[in-house]
């Protein structure tokens, strides 16, 4: 057993001998070439297409570094990603993402565990410290600087929040058995929720003994807030057997009363100065007439099928088999839904647009500003195929693209899946005349710009570089080819 064991131990110094010798000899080499120097997957660095500043990558997709103006970024997808930028003081850390994430913004803090566990905390513009710590849903905790703001709550056997669940406050001792909730100047007081409820605020008072009968009253108030005088409607509400009577009388005081009577399902109706609306053995048969924007419409029964014509809306949808909607600034349609759908926005200076095929296998959206001419599109095709064009004309292309169809725009994907896939990669950037295309981690890589071109290939056994100097061609990492000539970039 002693000479298995030494035979292990020498096996495994030799490896590491070994392996010591390879990581020397290809840091030699790398320090031999400088900057110029290219393995491939390996090893390569390059200057970023889009951006300024530079990327190195090892190891396939397995780590990077980014310096992109003043923002710096790190990883080893999937596991770890780090991104930081000194200027505004902000970092955030993120492992196999979105698991555990930590965001920070000068004193401000947050980590979260998959959204159940997480803690916060930092100093708000009022100089107020605080830390909190939630275990979802069951433990919620909170400590300041101010102890009114102090908070914790076991649920669900008792418990105190603030400024949670939208919500100023929450008091609850043995959910569902009582609660109460405040909102601004409305309380509400429940009894083995939802089924008891008082409830009483500025010039309101109601109360509810839920599913039999119901009833709500609230006069009109003024309230005072930074744009001066706001008026708050008035309304009269109740219920019978919810959901089956409704009574209700809304914007009481105001220029658009609305009275709803309503005994589903067999007869409901909205009155108001500025809309009808009447259904019968809802949802067959809806009737509306909008006189403020002008237009009627026939639901038969919704959302199923609908008709609609006037100046504020034009309708014609037959579900799931063809729908066109559209006034002067919106537009939907779709054929055999989910097949196709296309939607719009055109309300200048904005023009937005945006086409699917099957949810999420093909979309093509487009945002323009009509006054600059200047836009930005985006075409997914997945998980094949992603394309992005931004405002400042430069383009990226990406194959393969298994999440950024679900999740657009997210930096967690980009910095923690996407080189992992991406088996493709092309950028060109018009405003420097920089442009780049990338194969396998760089197996083959090109680099191209007004001032210089370099190619490398099969782990850098192959590599051309030409700029103002001269001209470079590499074998195995050996100079074959060295011209000095003004012309070399020909």
């Amino acid at each position: 057993m002693l000479k298995i064991a030494q035979s292990s131990l020498k096996t495994a110094g030799n490896a590491l001998s070994l392996t010591i010798t390879l990581v020397a000899l290809f840091f030699s080499i790398c320090s031999l070439f400088g900057s110029d120097f290219s393995a491939g997957p390996i090893f390569d660095q390059f200057p970023l297409t889009i951006g300024t500043g530079q990327r190195t990558e090892i190891a396939g997709p397995f780590y990077y570094n980014e310096q992109n103006d003043s923002e710096k970024t790190w990883a080893f997808p999937p596991f770890f990603s780090r991104w930081e930028d000194p200027t505004i003081d902000a970092s955030e850390d993120q492992s196999l993402y979105p698991i555990f994430s930590y965001v920070r913004y000068g004193n401000q803090y947050r980590a979260q565990f998959v959204e159940l566990f997480s803690w916060a905390g930092g100093e708000n513009q009022g100089n107020v410290h605080a830390h909190r710590v939630m275990v979802f849903p069951v433990y919620f905790r909170q400590r300041s600087s101010n102890t009114n703001d102090n908070y914790t709550a076991v649920f669900p056997i008792y418990g105190r929040l603030k400024n949670v669940l939208f919500r100023d406050e929450i008091y609850f001792v043995m959910f569902p058995g009582y609660s109460r909730t405040r909102l601004r100047d409305v309380v509400n007081y429940n009894y083995f929720y939802p089924f008891v409820n008082t409830r009483h605020g500025n010039g309101l008072s109601g109360w509810q003994f839920w599913p039999f009968y119901g009833t709500e009253h609230k006069v009109l108030t003024l309230v005072t807030n930074t744009w001066g005088v706001e008026t708050n409607a008035g309304h009269d509400q109740s219920f019978v057997m919810w959901p089956v009577h409704f009574r209700q009388n809304n914007g009481i005081g105001t220029d658009d009363p609305e009275r709803l009577r309503a005994n589903l399902p067999f007869y409901a109706s909205i009155r108001s100065p500025k809309r009808d609306s009447t259904s019968v053995l809802w949802p067959f048969f809806n009737f509306i007439n909008d006189r403020d924007r002008k237009y009627r419409e026939i639901q038969t029964p919704w959302p199923i099928i609908e008709f609609a014509h006037g100046e504020g809306k034009h309708a014609t949808r037959i579900f799931p088999f063809y729908s066109l909607a559209y006034n002067d600034s919106l537009l939907d349609k779709f054929y055999l839904w989910p097949v196709y759908k296309y939607d719009s926005i055109y309300s200048p200076p904005l023009d937005e647009r945006r086409g699917r095929v099957f949810f999420f296998l093909y979309q093509n959206t487009s945002e323009k500003n009509t006054e600059t001419g200047k836009f930005r599109r985006r075409i997914d095709l997945w998980p094949f195929a992603l394309y992005a064009h931004d405002f400042d004309g430069s383009t990226r292309l990406q194959i393969l693209a298994l999440l950024e169809t679900f999740t657009p725009d997210s930096p967690g994907i980009n910095r923690n899946w996407s080189p992992l896939w991406s088996i493709w990669r092309s950028e060109n950037n018009p405003s420097t005349g920089a442009n780049s295309q990338s194969f396998l981690w760089n197996l083959y890589r090109r680099d191209a710009s007004p001032e210089a071109k370099k190619i490398s290939c099969l782990f850098g056994l192959y590599q051309y570089q030409a700029n103002p100097e001269g001209k470079t061609v590499r074998l195995f990492y050996i100079p074959v080819v060295k011209q000095h000539t003004a012309t070399a970039m020909k």
